[in-house]
């Protein structure tokens, strides 16, 4: 490891932040240095800190401590993002002989110069009572597979030297605090401090001396370990066997997803959202592979994680289970449901056992993995968000490669289960529960067709705001890339997806699904909507244009659907399939045939698939939208093509035509994408039982009220 120290940049972090004072500038910019790399910390791991003089509210100048506050990441911290307290009435707290983390807690925001401050990291305290003026805290890996040994104490010492601190593991707060100063009082002139099974401390008395000091001891580490470990590790797959390993293990993961989402579903309680769901995280790189593919791998993927604080993203142990990818999808599902119930059936024995032998009350968090491990196949992490599946399959990702190194090393070995129960039930971490409001579409997927089109935008922008992970599907590729950003600028870049599709080619809607269920676990929302139009009387049709219209509009929506329900029909959690037909279907027009006719046949198969998939719990309802020219930036490209003809067709001038639509409509109601896609959500939330129904999103167009 390197230092990424630059003169430059460090004065560019001074500049930029000139209000914030010189010295937190430059603890804003290592924290970043540290941030970046993943092998010191990942998701908002590790802290930092910094000592400052700052005037109080009199304007007497007064001793602060800046410390990482809850919520940000090192790799992208602000100066906001490091709270000051006043430091002297936090270390007069050190001669309390004990205090609780609800009492720490309170007592660190007591001496916010800020009350809107964020919550300062856990570990405030000991920052505060080490002397030094920068302090930098990181999970480093490479010190993770020294210190999680049995003689760990041994080889940090034989690593790093005499002049670093260690202490022995206790679980954050005042009494890992008071236990660190009190051990680096006796070594006053170390330069850190190592703590076992947990991880590293640096000090200085300015940002890069502090920063350098964790690169020169992870280095040290990691040259350590690529020496004493050199040809005992799983050899990493060729190259033209990684290629075909990584695509059987995405085909694998497309196919097993959906089975092994619905398992992980659980029941809500709520007849009217009957399900708890998850979104998937997959990741197959040829090391994983590799890692997976050992024949250690099952037994060292159960002995515990590298550091505390991961057990409350990935539990305490990771569910391995071997699958055969070929297997019919009743014996994947027949496996991995043995497999679950027996993690569970552990889990709630260990959670029993921890409760009685240490005498306390807590709320069991659930018993599911949150991260699967397939030889073969791959990585896959379960979360209620994308991002939280993401953090556990990174996690996942590291903890295999760093087990592996330590156990090639000597013999891996982690926390009990007991110092891992604390963590994982800690009561700060338990005060959190059922605070979190989700909103009605949250932890689940939609896909829509035609998204980089008016309603298709309004449509995917509706359902990023009620929650839920979005598949945006179109043939037009530029026009998808900047409906995906729209939607990921709504609903967070890590639940929005974009896949090209064509509705009328059945290979391109099969890949669609399956890069959907490869990149969320699944489907739970479906929108046929992808659309074209023709302008010509019946006796001026060209049989041709008129085929392509029924293409689309009608086969499109079909093998939509029929693309949709093996899906649905393996995650066994039902859904929604909401089609977007037209005002059309009850009110043609003239020279509107193919069009009119094609959305006619739509909504007809709608029907069709409510009755059939109704014993699935699949529901099945229509909207049938007016006009919609445009939402926000984005045209009807439908419009924009045969607009003109439309309007010589009615007999007025084509600048009257959104006009025409918007007057012969009972409200005078201009019809928006997002109009059609509250429509959408309304369906999809299941605000009521109903399936085969359809809704009007059209003004109110007297011709077309449902009959």
């Amino acid at each position: 490891m390197q230092s990424r120290w630059s003169d430059d940049e460090a004065r560019s972090f001074v500049e930029r932040w000139a209000d914030a004072g010189e010295p937190l500038a430059l603890r804003v910019y290592t924290s970043r240095l540290v941030g970046a790399e993943p092998d010191l910390v990942m998701h908002g791991g590790g802290n930092t800190s910094v000592k400052i003089v700052r005037p109080d509210v009199l304007g007497e100048p007064v001793e602060a401590i800046c410390v990482k506050g809850s919520g940000w990441d090192l790799d992208s911290i602000e100066p906001r993002g490091l709270p000051a307290m006043r430091l002297d009435g936090l270390r007069r707290l050190r001669a309390l002989g004990s205090l609780s983390d609800e009492e720490m807690v309170n007592q660190q925001r007591t001496h916010l110069f800020d009350s809107t401050s964020p919550n300062p990291s856990v570990e405030t305290l000991l920052h505060a009572f080490l002397p030094h003026r920068f302090i930098d805290h990181t999970h480093a890996d490479a010190i993770l597979a020294l210190t999680n040994q049995p003689d760990g104490e041994r080889l940090v010492r034989e690593v790093l030297g005499d002049d670093v601190v260690i202490v022995p593991y206790v679980m954050p707060g005042f009494a890992l605090a008071k236990l660190a100063a009190e051990a680096f009082e006796r070594r006053p002139d170390a330069r850190g401090m190592v703590l076992m099974k947990h991880g590293l401390f640096s000090f200085g008395d300015d940002a890069r001396t502090s920063y350098e000091r964790t690169i020169a001891m992870v280095d040290a580490a990691e040259r350590f370990l690529a020496a004493k470990t050199a040809g005992r590790l799983p050899k990493p797959l060729a190259a033209s066997e990684a290629e075909s390993g990584l695509a059987a293990a995405r085909r694998d993961a497309a196919r097993i997803a959906p089975v092994l989402r619905g398992l992980l579903a659980r029941p809500s309680g709520d007849p009217d959202r009957p399900w708890r769901r998850v979104i998937l995280e997959h990741r197959a790189t040829p090391e994983a592979l590799a890692l997976l593919g050992a024949p250690e791998c099952e037994a060292l993927s159960r002995r515990g994680p590298l550091t505390p604080d991961h057990v409350i993203r990935t539990k305490a142990e990771p569910l391995f289970v071997r699958l055969d990818a070929k297997a019919p999808e009743a014996v994947l599902r027949e496996t991995l449901s043995a497999a679950i119930e027996d993690f569970r059936r552990r889990y709630d024995a260990y959670f029993e056992k921890q409760v009685a032998a240490k005498g306390v009350s807590r709320t069991k968090l659930d018993p599911d993995p949150r991260v699967i491990l397939v030889p073969g196949i791959g990585i896959f992490a379960a979360g209620k968000s994308r991002k939280d599946a993401a953090i556990a399959a990174d996690l996942s990702e590291h903890t295999l490669r760093v087990k592996a190194q330590a156990d090639a090393l000597g013999r891996y070995e982690p926390l009990a289960d007991g110092d891992l129960f604390d963590m994982e039930y800690w009561s700060l971490e338990q005060a959190k529960l059922g605070k979190e409001a989700e909103k009605p579409l949250a932890r689940q997927v939609a896909l829509v067709t035609g998204a980089a089109g008016a309603i298709g935008v309004g449509i995917c922008l509706e359902l990023a705001r009620a929650g839920a992970h979005v598949v945006l599907a179109d043939v037009d590729e530029k026009g998808l890339e900047a409906a995906r950003a729209k939607v990921a600028a709504a609903g967070g870049g890590a639940a929005v997806a974009a896949v090209r599709m064509d509705v009328t080619d059945e290979r391109s809607v099969a890949a669609a699904f399956a890069e959907a269920c490869r990149t969320f676990g699944g489907v739970d929302v479906v929108v046929p909507n992808a659309g074209i139009a023709y302008v010509a009387s019946l006796a001026e049709s060209e049989a041709d244009r008129f085929r392509r219209v029924i293409d689309v509009n009608l086969s499109g929506y079909f093998l939509t659907m029929r693309g949709a329900i093996p899906v649905l029909r393996a995650q066994g959690t039902a859904g929604n399939v909401v089609v977007n037909a037209s005002k059309n279907v009850f009110g043609p027009g003239a020279d509107f045939g193919a069009y009119s006719a094609s959305k006619a046949g739509g909504h007809q198969l709608g029907k069709v698939a409510a009755i059939e998939l109704a014993p699935l719990g699949i529901r099945v309802n229509m909207i049938n939208a007016d006009a919609v020219f445009a939402e926000g930036d984005t045209p009807s490209g439908l419009w924009r093509e045969i607009g003109d003809d439309r309007a010589r067709s009615k007999g007025i001038e084509p600048g009257r035509l959104e006009d025409h639509y918007r007057e012969r409509n009972l409200l005078r109601a201009r019809i928006t994408g997002a109009h059609v896609g509250r429509a959408v959500v309304f369906f999809a939330s299941n605000e009521t039982p109903t399936t085969g129904a359809t809704l009007p999103v059209d003004g109110g167009v007297a011709a077309a009220f449902p009959r």
